[in-house]
């Protein structure tokens, strides 16, 4: 779990790599599935949800980004403090990850379909042939 500690000057610190960090590399650490929360430096209370909720809000306001629709966002909005309100978050948590899983599936079978083309296995010939004339030029080096 990756530790980043949000000062009060908003900037954040990656106590794993001690380096300072911003959105974006929070967004490198979401599109890479890395397990990582936020912590208030002074009062150490998890400011995660408020950080992605950022992330989010900027990515809305550029319109050819945006995900959520004036609708969706209203519909939504509805739901709080309602009775479905629960089914509602584990509806959408399950309905992203089902969503990613299957996603994933077809980049990799297009993938396969890619490797497996003749261009591709022309590609992996060229990428071996390449490797052993860079290993034969070592050696006549040395």
């Amino acid at each position: 779990m990756i530790i980043i500690k949000k000062y009060p000057n908003r900037r954040m610190y990656d106590t794993s790599k001690s380096k300072y960090v911003n959105l974006d590399f929070i967004k490198t650490l979401i599109n890479d599935r890395s397990d990582f929360q936020i912590i208030d430096s002074k009062t150490e209370v998890d400011i995660t949800k408020s950080v992605l909720l950022q992330i989010i809000s900027e990515s809305e306001s550029n319109e050819n980004q945006s995900l959520l629709t004036d609708v969706l966002l209203k519909q939504l909005i509805r739901f709080y403090d309602s009775d479905m309100e629960v089914f509602v978050r584990q509806y959408l948590e399950q309905s992203i990850v089902q969503f990613i899983e299957q996603q994933d599936k077809v980049q990799g079978m297009m993938q396969n379909m890619v490797n497996n083309s003749p261009m591709g296995l022309f590609s992996q010939m060229m990428e071996k042939n390449m490797s052993a004339w860079q290993v034969n030029t070592k050696v006549k080096k040395d």
